[in-house]
């Protein structure tokens, strides 16, 4: 069974480093059942509501310190920035470099991904993720998530950190499903979730800022 990082004042974490409370039990043993039947999912309300309010606080903090760059396009000798394409800024999360709650949503991924890797035997062996924003009016286009010639990501988690956000503010994700499109609205708490491999997927443009985390579950490179 997942556990969880132990919370300090107001439900916010103070250590990454003990488990406790049992809170997230539920939806991901819900995201647990999605991905096996159909291989994507949609958790509202995966984290507490002062979880997603401390990340959103530590991000707005790294973005007015000049901490975040465009996000580009491609890998190795083929990135480039390409706001025709893609229209963010991003910062990698690093443990070592994280502020307290992202690291703690850092431990909370690695538990996830132990879980995972019991219920559904992906052989995932890392974790890789970077805060996102997207300003007014931009947009990603139609993509998929593995680089061409790299099958290492093999699950992708999307936690937005949107406050009070409206359908009229747009910025869904658009995901092409077996069944047909999905949209996923970037309300503050929802885990968009979804197997990597052949699952193209859209970001729609926003009337604000979107922000949010996006974690890749990998394995070791086949071959």
């Amino acid at each position: 069974m997942l556990q969880t990082v132990n919370t300090g004042h107001a439900g916010v974490p103070s250590s990454a480093t003990s488990v406790g409370d049992a809170w997230v039990q539920a939806p991901v043993n819900a995201l647990l059942t999605d991905l096996a039947q159909r291989g994507w999912s949609e958790q509202r309300s995966f984290l507490p509501d002062a979880w997603v309010a401390s990340l959103r606080d530590e991000a707005e903090r790294q973005w007015e310190a000049g901490e975040y760059h465009r996000a580009g396009v491609g890998s190795g000798d083929e990135h480039r920035v390409a706001s025709e394409v893609r229209g963010d800024s991003v910062r990698w999360l690093d443990p070592r470099t994280a502020r307290p709650t992202q690291r703690a949503y850092l431990d909370l991924l690695e538990l996830l991904r132990v879980e995972v890797n019991r219920n559904l035997f992906l052989g995932l062996f890392e974790v890789e993720a970077h805060a996102s924003r997207y300003p007014p009016g931009a947009h990603y286009d139609r993509h998929l998530d593995r680089f061409v010639g790299s099958d290492a990501r093999v699950l992708t988690c999307v936690l937005y950190l949107n406050d009070a956000w409206q359908p009229d503010d747009g910025g869904e994700l658009s995901l092409e499903t077996p069944a047909g499109e999905l949209r996923v609205l970037p309300r503050a708490g929802t885990l968009a979730s979804f197997v990597t491999e052949g699952m193209w997927h859209a970001v729609l443009p926003a009337t604000r800022p979107r922000q949010s985390i996006t974690t890749w579950f990998r394995q070791r490179p086949i071959g």
